[in-house]
This record gives C-alpha cells, sequence and structure tokens, in this order.
C-alpha cells in the first residue's frame, strides 16, 4: 500500500514549465528529480500518486486540458524521452524519442486534444499527435528554446522564447511559416502566457494611451485595432512586456519593482538569481500574475491606466515564498480559482486568487532524509534531517495542517547526518552534520525565530553518525548539582570516536569518553572505531557499537565495562533499547542491534545489568534473531505501544515490522523507491511508522495496511531493483564550458534541486545546499558572458568547444603542423652519431659578435674609446643594449652588466638552469640560491654546490629543495634529503602524511630508538590504513610491531572466515590473550561445525585447555547428528559430505553410554571430578528459549549443550540436574515446534522411559519431583501422537490419509516437514527425504508394528494416563485467563489511542476512555468476546483475582512446563472415537470431565466437535 502521508522532493529548478494544474482531475503535479508527484487538490491537499519511468532528470510536465481527457498528462526529460501518462492509473500511456538534444520545453495543446509540442537545446520543435502517432520537425531558428506554448484560441500557433531574448511565433499547419519575430528583451526569456480573451478590440484602457516613458510602464505602440490575441513575455533582464500578435509588437513594457522583503528566512545580503515567470489567470484577463526578485508574487492591473499598480500576495507575514519562484499555474475548484506556486525555498505553495491569500504548503526536501527523531517532550514533533542543510520540525499532530512544518538552516552548512532531542527540555534539539559540526537548536520559543544555533567548538574530523543525550561522566560527572548539567550531548562521527559536548558550555573542548573507558578498565590496548552510541532510556547503561562489529556494554558514570557482545562481525549500524513502559519489566532489558550484514540481533542483558560479573564476558549467542532483509541495516525503532515489536530499515528498500519475541515478520513497506536511511514509530499512533531514505522523501505509513509480511526475496527484490533504478544516476560534477555552451543546460546542474556536486560523506548522493546552488549559478552566470570568439594564438582543449563544427577546424590546425614536423624528428642513421654540440651559456654576446663586419669594426672603435676614458666603463655601455657584449674586455661593472643581460635572456627562454651557472659564475651563491627557490627551480646540483655558502645556507637550501620536491610528489627524494640535515623525524613525518609507511618504519628503525613513541605511532597509522582497505593481515603485523598484540588478533579476526579465526585465536594464544583466544577459538569451531567439519573443530579446541567442555558438546553434537543421520533410511547424496571422526564405539545399543565411552577414550573424561568440574564449567552458559523461527543448526547445537549437561550428572549422579537437562532438550524440541525431533530425542535418551530416574531421585524435593512430572509429560506426549498417527489398520483413519483434523500439537507450529529432515538439510548431517506432514518420520517400522499390537497400545495408552493432570490443567486455566485479561487490557489501551487521535481536542470528555467499558465486538479478532461490556476497574479486579489464584499453586509445580492438559484431553477422545479398544472408559470420562470443567468461552467444545464428527 502507499504512504498515508508524504513529504515530497522538491520540485526541479530553473525550468520553464515542470508544474501543471488540471481543473478536470482536481489534480497538481509537479516534477522533482527523474518522477513527477501528484497531488489531490482540497482544503488540505493530500498525495495521489507518483509517475515512476524517466531515467534522468525530468525537465518539463504538462496537463491534457481537454474535457475529456483530463486524465491525460505529459513529461520529458533529459533522458530524451517525451512519455504521456495516465494519471488514474499512474501507467504510461505512450512515449516517443524523436529528439536528439536535451529537451528544454513543452507544453499540451488546449485545443487539440492529441496534440503534444516539444522544444531541444538546438532549436528544433517537434508536433507529436498521440493518436496517429505522426509527428512533425520544426526548425525556425537555430538558437536555444527555453518555454513554448501553445495559443489557447488558434490551433496552429506556437509561441517561442528563447535564450537570446527573441520570441518567435511559428504557424505549424502545413505553411510552416514564421508569423512573427518580437525583439525587445535583452536576455533569456524564462516564461510565456497567452491573454485568455482572444480578440484585442476595446480590450485595455492602456491602448488608448499616448506613447511616452511612466514608471513602470512604458507605451511603445500606437493602439491600432485589430483582430489577434496578446501574449505576456517574462524576460530575465527584469521586464515583461505584451505583445501584439495583430501588429507583431509589444505595446507595454513592465519592469519589476522593489519590493520590501516580508517574512524572508534567506539572509537579503545574498543576491538571488532572477526567474521571471508571468501567469494569465482564465477569468481574469485584465489581471497578469508574475514572480518578483526574491520569492514574492505580484498581481498587475492591467485595466488602470497611468502608472502600472501592482498588488503583493499574500496578507500577512510568512505567507510568500523566501525564494524566487520558478512555475504558476492555476485551476478553478467549486467555483474558487486557485494558483500554485514552486519555488527555490522548496515550497509548494496554493493561492486564493479571489483574496491573494496562501491557502497551503506542501514542504519538500532537496536531499537525502539521514535521520528521524520525535521528541519525548512535544509528542508528536518530528525532527527530520536532510542533506539540503536544512532542518524540517513536522507537527504531525496538528489538525488544521497535516503539513504543518517549520525550517531551520541558520549555521547549517553541511547536510544533517544525525538528530536528537532533549529528554525532558523542550524545544533543543542536537544536531550533527557531515563536515563534523555538532550544535543545539531552539525550536521552541517564539523570540528565537531565525536565531542561529549553538555550535560546538570541538569539531569532528569526519561525518557525525549518531548523537544521543545521556548523564555525565567524568571529568563532567565531577562536581555537585548545581555545578553540572544533568544531562549531556554524546556524538559518535566517522573518525571511531565518541565526545561528550557540555551543553552549558559548547564553547568549551569536548571530551573523549575512551580515556575515560581506559583509565576505568585499565585497558591498554588500542580501542576499537565506535560507530554507534545509544543510552538505556534510564541513563545507568551505555551501549557502544564498534567497527569489528561488537558492541560494548559499559555502567554509569565511570562506564565500567559489564560484558562485550560479540554477533555482529561487520560495522555496527544501529543500537536501540527496549522502552521501559511495558506490563513485562524484563523486556526493558532488550537491546536491538543491525550492521552492515542483513541480520537484526537482539540480546536480553537483564542478568548482566543485574548482577555485573567480576570479569567482562563476552556473549556470542542472540536472545534473538531476526533474518530477513538482503542489505544492511541502517536504522532500528521500538514500538512505544507494543512490547517486543521492532521496526528496521534497510538498503534494500523496505521497512519490517518484527515480533521480536516469536522472531516473526509481521508486516513490509516497500513503498520507497531508494535505500532506506531512518525509521520512527508515531509516539501517537500504534500503527502509524515514519521512514526517510535517499529518494529525498518522508512517508508515513500504516503497518495494518500492507499486503506484504516479508523483505523482498527472489523476483520481488529483483521488482524493487528495478523500481530503484529509475532515480537519478549520480554524475561527477563537469567542468565548465567557457565557449559554446549549450544554452538550454543553463542551469542543468543546480536544477534538479539545486544537486550538482558529488561528494562523499555518510552516503554518496546528488544534492547541493541553497547557498552552495546560488554560488554555483553566479559562476554559471559568468561562464556565459564570455565571448565565444576566441583569438588563434590562445591555446583551447577540444573539450572547451562544444559546436562540433567548431572542433574540426581546430583539430585541422592541430594536425597539419605535426605532419611537416614529423620528419625532422627522425634522425638520419649517419647523423645519429654526431654529438651535439652543448648550449651556449651566453648566447647574447655571442650572437653580438657575429655581425657584419663594419658593426664588429665599430664595437673595437668604442671599446678602445671606453677603455681610454676615465670613469665607470660600465655606466657608459649601459645605455647601449647593442654593445652589452663588449663588458668581456671592460671592467667588472661592465661584465656583471653582460651576465645580467644573459640571464634575462636565458630566463625568457626557459633555461633557469643556465642562469643559475652565469649567477654561481658571478660568485652570488647565495642569490642564486634564494632565487631558484622563489622559482621552484631548485635542482640537485645546486643544493651540492649549496655548502659552498655556509652551513646555514646549505640547511636553509636543503629544507627548500625538500618542499619543492614535495610539491612535486617526489616525497622519497624529499625525505632522503631531509636525512642529508639530520632532519630524522621531520623526514619519517612527510613520509607518514603521504603514505609512504613502509619508507617511514624503514628509516625509523635504522635511526631511532627503539622505545621511540614515533616508531609506535607509525606502526599504529599505517594499520589502521590499511585496515580501512582490508589488508588485515599486514594490519596484525604492524600491530605486532608496535607491541599491540590484541589489535593484531582483533584485526586479524576481523575478516571472520575460518582461517582468519583460526589463526587469530593461535596468536592470541602466543601473544598471552587467553581469554581472546578462548572466544575466536569457540568462534571458529562453530564456523567449522556449520560447514560439518567436526574433525577440524576439535582439533581448534584443543589448544584450549578451559574448553573442555566446549569440546564435550561438540562431540555429543557430533555423534547426535550422526545417530539421527543413520536412523533414517532414505539418504540423498551431499555436495559437502560429512567429516566425521573415526571413533571406535564397542557398544551402540545406548546412546548415553556411547556418549560416555568416546568421553572416556578421546577426552580422558572418566572420573566424577573431571565431570563436575567440566558441568560447573558449562553450567554457567545460557542459551535463549527457542521459537518456531529459530535455525535448525542453531536449535540442535542447543539441545546437544542440554544433552551435555544430562550425560555429566548421569556421571556424578546428579539426578535432579539430569532430569532437568533433559526437560530443558525436550521442551526446547517442543518450543522450536520440531515434534519429530522431541520425539527422536526421548527414544534416543530414555528408550525405557524415565521410571529408573523416579527411583533414583529425591522423593521429599519437591522441586525433583516436579521436573520428573513434566520429564514425563513430555514422553506421555510423544506416545499419544505416536498412537494417534499409527491407528490400528482397521480403524476408519488407517484406512486414508490422516484428514485435517490430524494435526501436530496446538501450542507448536505444525512441521511442513520433519525436523530432522529440517535439521539436516542446511548441512548438519546427511539430507533426509521429506515425509508428508501428517506422518511422522520418526516412527520406523518396528515402532509401528508395536503399535499394531492391542495389548502394547493399552500400555501406552495407560502410560499416557499422567497427561490427564486436573492440578496442571488448573494451573494452565489460571495462566490463560491471566493472558486473556492483559490481551484485553492492552486492546483497551490501543482502542483509546485511535479514539484519541481521531476525537478533536476540542471536545474533551467528561468520563475518560480507559474507564468505559469495552463493547462486545471492540476486541481483537480471534478472541472471545466478553458477554457483557467490561470497564477499566473490572478488568483490574480480574487480574488481580487470577495472579492471586496463581500465587496459590505450589512454586514447583510453576516452574517447569508441562503438555496442555486439554489439548491432550482432545487427543484421547480422537483415539477412543477411531478405536475403542484403546482408550478405557474411566481416561475416557476423565478427559470429558476436565473439558467441561476448564472449557467455559466455548473453544474446545468447537474443536471436540470437529474430533468427535
Amino acid at each position: 500500500m502507499a504512504a498515508e502521508l508524504l513529504l515530497p522532493a522538491s520540485p526541479n529548478w530553473y525550468l520553464s514549465r515542470c508544474s501543471d494544474a488540471s481543473a478536470g482531475a482536481r489534480l497538481f503535479g509537479f516534477a522533482a528529480r527523474n518522477s513527477v508527484y501528484l497531488l489531490r487538490v482540497g482544503a488540505q491537499p493530500t498525495f495521489h500518486g507518483e509517475l515512476i519511468g524517466h531515467t534522468e532528470r525530468v525537465s518539463g510536465f504538462t496537463f491534457c486540458h481537454f474535457p475529456d481527457q483530463t486524465n491525460l498528462c505529459a513529461s520529458s526529460s533529459d533522458d530524451g524521452t517525451v512519455k504521456i501518462w495516465d494519471t488514474q492509473t499512474l501507467s504510461l500511456v505512450t512515449e516517443h524519442t524523436l529528439h536528439q538534444n536535451t529537451i528544454s520545453a513543452l507544453h499540451w495543446s488546449p485545443l487539440v486534444k492529441d496534440l503534444v509540442v516539444s522544444g531541444d537545446e538546438k532549436g528544433i520543435i517537434i508536433c507529436y499527435w498521440r493518436n496517429r502517432n505522426d509527428s512533425q520537425q520544426f526548425f525556425p531558428e537555430p538558437r536555444t528554446i527555453f518555454c513554448l506554448t501553445c495559443s489557447p484560441h488558434q490551433e496552429n500557433l506556437v509561441a517561442i522564447g528563447y535564450k537570446d531574448g527573441m520570441v518567435v511565433i511559428i504557424d505549424i499547419s502545413r505553411k510552416k511559416e514564421i508569423i512573427h519575430r518580437l525583439r525587445g528583451h535583452d536576455d533569456e526569456i524564462h516564461s510565456l502566457a497567452w491573454c485568455p480573451v482572444p480578440n484585442e478590440e476595446g480590450l485595455y484602457s492602456w491602448q488608448e494611451e499616448l506613447q511616452g516613458e511612466v514608471p513602470n510602464g512604458e507605451l511603445t505602440q500606437e493602439a491600432a485595432v485589430a483582430k489577434g490575441c496578446y501574449l505576456a513575455s517574462g524576460s530575465k533582464d527584469q521586464t515583461i512586456r505584451i505583445w501584439s500578435c495583430a501588429r507583431g509588437r509589444g505595446v507595454i513594457t513592465l519592469k519589476l519593482p522593489s519590493v520590501k522583503r516580508r517574512g524572508g528566512a534567506v539572509d537579503p545580503a545574498i543576491k538571488e538569481r532572477i526567474w521571471l515567470t508571468v501567469h494569465w489567470p482564465s477569468d481574469h484577463p485584465s489581471e497578469l500574475m508574475s514572480s518578483c526578485f526574491g520569492g514574492e508574487l505580484l498581481l498587475w492591473d492591467l485595466a488602470q491606466s497611468g502608472k502600472r499598480k501592482w498588488t503583493l500576495l499574500g496578507s500577512s507575514e510568512g505567507q510568500n515564498h523566501s525564494r524566487i519562484v520558478f512555475n504558476l499555474s492555476s485551476l478553478r475548484v467549486q467555483g474558487q480559482e486557485l494558483l500554485f506556486s514552486i519555488s527555490m525555498d522548496r515550497d509548494v505553495k496554493c493561492w486564493d486568487i479571489a483574496t491573494l491569500d496562501c491557502c497551503w504548503t506542501v514542504p519538500s526536501l532537496g536531499g537525502f532524509v539521514y535521520s528521524l527523531a520525535f521528541s519525548p517532550v512535544d509528542t508528536g514533533c518530528l525532527a527530520i534531517g536532510v542533506g539540503d542543510s536544512m532542518i524540517r520540525v513536522w507537527n504531525t499532530l496538528s489538525i488544521s495542517n497535516a503539513y504543518g512544518v517549520k525550517t531551520y538552516w541558520q549555521g547549517i552548512k553541511a547536510k544533517v547526518t544525525a538528530l536528537s532531542w532533549h529528554p525532558t527540555k523542550e524545544g533543543c534539539l542536537a544536531f550533527g552534520t557531515d563536515d563534523g559540526k555538532v550544535g543545539i537548536y531552539d525550536t521552541y520559543s517564539g523570540s528565537t525565530k531565525n536565531k542561529p544555533p549553538q555550535i560546538s567548538s570541538t569539531y569532528h574530523k569526519k561525518t557525525v553518525y549518531t548523537l544521543a543525550w545521556g548523564p555525565p561522566v567524568p571529568p563532567l560527572s565531577f562536581g555537585g548539582d548545581g555545578d553540572k548539567p544533568s544531562l549531556t550531548l554524546y556524538s559518535c562521527a566517522g573518525e571511531g570516536i565518541v565526545l561528550q559536548h557540555n551543553p552549558w558550555k559548547l564553547n568549551g573542548e569536548a571530551t573523549d569518553i575512551n580515556k575515560v573507558i581506559k583509565d576505568t578498565n585499565s585497558i591498554k590496548h588500542k580501542m576499537p572505531a565506535r560507530t554507534e552510541i545509544s543510552w538505556k532510556p534510564d541513563g545507568k547503561i551505555l551501549a557502544l557499537g564498534n567497527e569489528d562489529g561488537s558492541i560494548e556494554i559499559f555502567q554509569a558514570p565511570n562506564l565500567k565495562l559489564l560484558c562485550i557482545i560479540q554477533q555482529h562481525h561487520k560495522l555496527i549500524n544501529a543500537i536501540c533499547w527496549h522502552h521501559e513502559h511495558g506490563t513485562q519489566p524484563e523486556l526493558s532489558y532488550l537491546i536491538a542491534s543491525g550492521s552492515i550484514n542483513a541480520v537484526i540481533y537482539v540480546q536480553n542483558l537483564k542478568s548482566i545489568i543485574e548482577s555485573p560479573p567480576e570479569t567482562p564476558p563476552t556473549i556470542t549467542e542472540p536472545f534473538r534473531t531476526l533474518a530477513g532483509h538482503t542489505a544492511k541495516i541502517t536504522s532500528l525503532s521500538w514500538s512505544p505501544h507494543h512490547e517486543g515489536r521492532l521496526v528496521s530499515a534497510c538498503y534494500d528498500g523496505t521497512a519490517q515490522v518484527w515480533d521480536v519475541l516469536k522472531e516473526e515478520p509481521l508486516s513490509n513497506y516497500r513503498g520507497h523507491r531508494g535505500r532506506l536511511l531512518c525509521v520512527q514509530w508515531s509516539p501517537v499512533d500504534p500503527d502509524s511508522v515514519y521512514t526517510g531514505g535517499d529518494d529525498f522523501c518522508v512517508h508515513k505509513w500504516l503497518t495494518s495496511k500492507q499486503e506484504h509480511s516479508h523483505p523482498p526475496k527472489g523476483k520481488k527484490g529483483i521488482e524493487l531493483e528495478k523500481k530503484r533504478s529509475f532515480q537519478p544516476k549520480l554524475k561527477a560534477k563537469k567542468k565548465k564550458k567557457l565557449v559554446g555552451k549549450s544554452p538550454a543546460k543553463q542551469d542543468v546542474n543546480e536544477a534538479v534541486n539545486g544537486d550538482e556536486s558529488v561528494k562523499e560523506c555518510a552516503l554518496d548522493e546528488n544534492e547541493m545546499s541553497d547557498h552552495e546552488a546560488e554560488k554555483e549559478a553566479q559562476e554559471q552566470e559568468l561562464s556565459d558572458r564570455v565571448s565565444p570568439t576566441v583569438s588563434k594564438e590562445v591555446p583551447l582543449h577540444p573539450s572547451a568547444l562544444s559546436v562540433p563544427d567548431l572542433m574540426k577546424p581546430f583539430m585541422n590546425h592541430r594536425a597539419t603542423p605535426m605532419k611537416k614536423e614529423q620528419p625532422k624528428e627522425k634522425p638520419a642513421p649517419d647523423t645519429s652519431l654526431k654529438k651535439r654540440k652543448p648550449r651556449s651559456l651566453l648566447p647574447v654576446s655571442t650572437c653580438l659578435d657575429h655581425r657584419s663586419k663594419d658593426e664588429l669594426h665599430q664595437d673595437c672603435l668604442m671599446l678602445a674609446t671606453c677603455l681610454n676614458a676615465k670613469g665607470n666603463l660600465g655606466k657608459d655601455l649601459i645605455p647601449d643594449s647593442d654593445h652589452v657584449h663588449l663588458g668581456l674586455f671592460a671592467d667588472r661593472a661592465a661584465l656583471y652588466k653582460m651576465l645580467e643581460v644573459e640571464g634575462r635572456n636565458h630566463l625568457e627562454n626557459g633555461h633557469p638552469e643556465l642562469f643559475q651557472q652565469l649567477m654561481l659564475w658571478k660568485g652570488d651563491l647565495k642569490g642564486t640560491l634564494q632565487s631558484a627557490a622563489e622559482r621552484g627551480e631548485l635542482t640537485d646540483q645546486l643544493v651540492a654546490v649549496s655548502p659552498m655558502a655556509g652551513y646555514q645556507a646549505w640547511v636553509w637550501t636543503v629544507e627548500a629543495y625538500a618542499k619543492q620536491l614535495c610539491f612535486q610528489e617526489q616525497y622519497i627524494k624529499a625525505a632522503s634529503h631531509l636525512l642529508s640535515i639530520h632532519k630524522v623525524y621531520e623526514a619519517v613525518e612527510l613520509l607518514k602524511v603521504n603514505h609512504s609507511y613502509r619508507e617511514a618504519v624503514v628509516i625509523a628503525k635504522a635511526r631511532l630508538r627503539p622505545e621511540d613513541p614515533v616508531l609506535k605511532d607509525l606502526y599504529t597509522t599505517w594499520a589502521a590504513n590499511l585496515e580501512e582497505d582490508g589488508h588485515y593481515s599486514m594490519a596484525a603485523k604492524c600491530y605486532l610491531g608496535a607491541s599491540s598484540p590484541y589489535d593484531a588478533v582483533k584485526v586479524l579476526a576481523k575478516k571472520g572466515d575460518v582461517a582468519s579465526l583460526k589463526a587469530a585465536a593461535e596468536l592470541a594464544l602466543r601473544a598471552g590473550e587467553k581469554d581472546l583466544s578462548t572466544t575466536l577459538s569457540l568462534r571458529c569451531a562453530q564456523e567449522l561445525v556449520s560447514a560439518r567439519n567436526w574433525v577440524g573443530a576439535q582439533e581448534v579446541l584443543q589448544w584450549q585447555g578451559s574448553l573442555l567442555g566446549q569440546r564435550l558438546v561438540f562431540c555429543l553434537h557430533e555423534l547426535l547428528c550422526k545417530c539421527l543421520g543413520e536412523r533414517n533410511l532414505a539418504e540423498r547424496k551431499s555436495s559437502s559430505p560429512p567429516c566425521y571422526h573415526s571413533w571406535d564405539v564397542r557398544d551402540k545399543d545406548s546412546f548415553l553410554e556411547m556418549v560416555t565411552e568416546v568421553w572416556q577414550s578421546a577426552f580422558g573424561v572418566s572420573t566424577v571430578d573431571q565431570a563436575k568440574t567440566v558441568w560447573k564449567q558449562l553450567h554457567g552458559i545460557l542459551y535463549p528459549p527457542a521459537t518456531t523461527n529459530t535455525h535448525p543448526k542453531q536449535l540442535l547445537f542447543h539441545i546437544a549443550h542440554d544433552l551435555t549437561l544430562a550425560v555429566l550428572s548421569y556421571q556424578t549422579a546428579s539426578w535432579e540436574e539430569a532430569v532437568t537437562a533433559l526437560l530443558s532438550a525436550v521442551t526446547r524440541s517442543c518450543d522450536a515446534g520440531n515434534f519429530t525431533l522431541l520425539q527422536e530425542i526421548c527414544s534416543l535418551l530414555l528408550p525405557k522411559g524415565c521410571d529408573d530416574l523416579r527411583h533414583k531421585l529425591d522423593s521429599t524435593s519437591s522441586r525433583s519431583m516436579a521436573a520428573h512430572k513434566s520429564l514425563e509429560g513430555f514422553l506421555a506426549y510423544g506416545q499419544l501422537y505416536d498412537l494417534w498417527w499409527n491407528l490400528p489398520t482397521d480403524s476408519p483413519v488407517s484406512k486414508q490419509m490422516v484428514p485435517e483434523s490430524v494435526s501436530c500439537p496446538s501450542e507448536q507450529a505444525a512441521p511442513e516437514q520433519n525436523a530432522v529432515s529440517g535439521i539436516f538439510a542446511e548441512g548438519m548431517a546427511p539430507e533426509l527425504e521429506e515425509h508428508p506432514p501428517s506422518i511422522p518420520a520418526s516412527c520406523p517400522g518396528p515402532c509401528a508394528a508395536d503399535l499394531g499390537d492391542p495389548t502394547e497400545r493399552q500400555l501406552k495408552v495407560n502410560r499416557c494416563k499422567v497427561l490427564l493432570s486436573e492440578e496442571i490443567a488448573a494451573l494452565q486455566n489460571t495462566q490463560k485467563d491471566i493472558a486473556k485479561i492483559q490481551e484485553t487490557l492492552a486492546d483497551m489501551i490501543h482502542q483509546h489511542q485511535r479514539n484519541s487521535l481521531q476525537e478533536s481536542k476540542l471536545q474533551p470528555s467528561p468520563k475518560s476512555e480507559l474507564d468505559k467499558p469495552i463493547p462486545p465486538g471492540s476486541q481483537s479478532p480471534g478472541k472471545a468476546a466478553a458477554k457483557e461490556p467490561v470497564s477499566l476497574p473490572e478488568l483490574s479486579k480480574q487480574l488481580a483475582m487470577a495472579k492471586q489464584q496463581l500465587a496459590e499453586f505450589p512454586d514447583s509445580l510453576k516452574a517447569f512446563p508441562f503438555p496442555d492438559v486439554l489439548e491432550c484431553s482432545l487427543v484421547f477422545l480422537h483415539i477412543h472415537s477411531q478405536s475403542h479398544s484403546d482408550v478405557s472408559l474411566e481416561l475416557q470420562q476423565q478427559a470429558l470431565d476436565l473439558l467441561q470443567k476448564f472449557t467455559q468461552d466455548g473453544t474446545y467444545e468447537k474443536i471436540c466437535g470437529k474430533f468427535l464428527t
């Protein structure tokens, strides 16, 4: 089902017609990104649907206004298609791809019902007739089309606006004529509008006016009266012109006035680009609507003579747009004419033209929706963090305005990626951005409107992932209550640290909580990179998610480590604690987590938090596992109205609602067209969920109205992927073209909501803030003004020319000289051995010495004159540049002059090295070095001779040369030169900064002391870099080099495969990290067992002496799988055969004896003390209870653990513990719905029943007797169903298949296949053939034969008599009564919440809804309705009485489960009805008595009637 409510993506910018309204369909549509959103027009707009099909930005949208087909519309796109849609079915009708260039204008003819006209950037017009699938092409002008509109009066006239300011009216009939070329505008035409009245005769009073300029009006045409129609045009030159088609001239010019901004939300200092759109309302021919500079809308009165008057729309502050308006359209609904506008401020507004007031506003979003957060104080107030650098606060409870959204943008210059409301302070909203900024907004106080937020002075280096409010930890927790805040703000960002910010002093420095964690827990190894933070609602427990997939649980305020949850093995994306206001307090200890893998794990930390262990344990087994998603989990949210209900958001594009306790998916939402990034459950409506994603939308949807219950898989997932593929493709930012720029793409880069740059942040996305878009637009405008004429002397890259005709001469110009010079580049063979003459250092003087003989004679005469003269010869020669070469024969001053001229010549010709040589000859070494350094022209030779200038000059030169080499990216050479002047630390840092870690390590190891901290820091930095790139083995070596073996082990195990885990475990053992080695070894062994390799699992565990108990569990698990496989006769070949041990077992008749023998021979467990030690080790490991969704592999492993405890208890003669462990294994199978597995375990462990155990138990212990009775009951339970499924051959049921009434136990899910095959199908043992649902696989031939003997059947029936216990039936009946009352209470609360949402707050009820009685039909379906209405006090009284009755039962009786007595009674009666000889009259009467006594609501009578008939 579609969304109940939606905040859509922002309309596209800088397009002449990307929105339109249809009066017939009562729809308003606008283009946003690559789709079209349709709104149903009414007192409050509603979302009608979305037109999906374009693959790139939609550039035009128009409705068909012909009366009988108003359901049709057309759209154009940058993908080159024009599509026609049916808005009723939201489906594509037809399309064409006739344009070869980008489409820039579109309109559906108002007179021809099947004609769609479109224009592109090259000036080509395409007329397409849909009904006859015909088209015509026109090329009126070789100019870029900006807009076009079809005449509403003459079907063949089309007006076209061009980028250069020309307006052309053409005839598209067979004449193909240009009717008028209207010149007057100086810049691009943004919009055209025809007058709704066809004639020009006496229409406006200004036709009689004289020519002359008046303010805001310019008369340019005499009042010649003729038939025709007026046309209005809006241009970037800030004028509106009205043209007469009869005369082909302009008749009036309206200049935009300077309107004082009113209610604007943008800094007026920012200069906005003008976009002037015009609209001529159909019912107001004497009035013209237009946009203005800053988002204002103007109504021009054309009927008034003299000074043109305009009226500003919006009577109150805040009604008008705050940014420029792009499109206007109108429609008439129920006698009211409405105007629609879309703007750069991302608002869609509806106006009443009669009153000029804004009727409603629909906000839209211009970026990814990264974060959603409901206020815990202002209920229903939803904060939305968006990638367009703005925060929206949505009042979801508003009755008068469903889209009541406030926008906050000041102080935010980047994408808003995290939000968090203060738990107690109203209006206090914390936000984080992708540039690492953390701030706090005050959204409550009216006096602080547009007030900038407080910004923390401590910035993160990368994107802020999560924000959370929690109690202060050191150092902020020190001091009195009045000296510290009650709650501080915690931020987690991409660099992997969590900072604590003081909300009272955000200008102070934030503290890293890793320091507190290290000090409190004495941790010396490297802390993992933090990726998620979550405080338990009571503020006592902190959960930190890490990059390696682990979750660490800390206790406030000193952050003592309680435990580590190691279930995920990839980066943690989401952590969420269960709420604390439910009827089951133990659920408040549930914590759900999601990571990059697609599985959600839920852990119950009740025992850890209430009784913290001395040594923090590592928890590897989850309490519940929620599997079904196919991509990474991005967000989680618990329902505040239900207990154990969770919703998850995923990259697969869906949101999933789960029943956590049952591990069942309930509802799946697939309305988004992209990846989901955030999810929040409504705090007021139990059925509403809000989701946001990378499709720029926020959806509100109802969990009860979704047609899907599971996440998509297979073909469904492929269809969803196709749906998402229609999103715009991410494109890199293109370089601006200096000349020949395609004019139709003038603002294409920012046209899609201002989205231009692809920035890598928390996610890659095409989005840009408003400020960036404006800046880009101004730069684009400057580039458009560059003259297209290019001098031939200026070399241009071919990409700078976009017109193909300009490229050809350019390419020819470049290619022609290349052919002529090519032979010169190839030397002849006979000249290749000739030595090349070195370049002269004195070319100027040499050239002057090779002039004519007369000039050389004159040089001699001048030189003689100068030598004989007194004074400075250099001064005498300086004025004459033709005789500078004579300095070679004159004094030193003249020589310096000659060298200066020669050096200047070398520099001009690009030979600085020759200039430097001359400077060296001159003796100015310091000047040479300084000059070369300033120009970046130092060479190895200069550095080599620099010591001649002194030690300081040499050091300075080497440093300057190193900087020059760094600019040239020659870092290794630069480091070598730094080493030459003994700057080792600088050389190491240089290589480190430029990621040359290997070379840096070599230098540091060779030149620094081993204990130098620089070396360790170098190793650590290199390891972190390698870890990010996935080179875990190399990163581990770096950590070992840095003496951090713990970090080496963690990074080596990060990959999670068997080889990596095995190596990491061995490394941890050698490094002395025994606990970590134990954890990894166990994890590796579990992976090997999943691959059916028990031999490899035992080899891994044999290193760990402390894991003897686990080795015994794996051993029993192997024997159990082997026995279950052998007991089934039908086996199928498997691609991966199991790897069993070849244990020599003498006695295979008894499973217990076989296990004991293997333990003694293979593991040396033979004494009672050994068994007690191992039992203590395993007894402390607790696994979560099984559900019907527990994975078969996990179920069988847990059962093996219980059976191991039972066998150990047998060896130590601890019979009560043995019975308890056996009961745990049996009930675990039953809870999982694997009824056949229950029978298999009973037949393996207790082939002769449990009578022997009764004699060994202490008869005085009520607990022991109760456990034995429960175990005996489950054994009888299995035998009872054996009797049912194997009726005698003469019974009516045995002659045909078991009827529909034959089913598995009612308390478990009926197995669709036998449990054994379900387990082995996952690869635990050889796969088995499936059996029909009604025939269990556990009943082999002998069993069936035995059951055929009447005497044997009678004995088995008598053994089942234990199931008919009246005391247990009474206990179960009381427990059911309590459950029913609690369900009724929950239904009452939910009904009250629904009624509160539907009723108006203005009608307070004198009596609380909770005190009113519940009508009989108001309870949930499937529950028995009460005969009389029940009120809350009555329910509370019934609940108290039921709990009192429950307390009267013995605790030992309530401690252990027991099969449903009433269900067993029904089975007894059914067996009696089919085989009278099996069940005695006494048992029959006992079963009937139990049913009559404990079935008041008639449920079991109905079932009984079905059985007995």
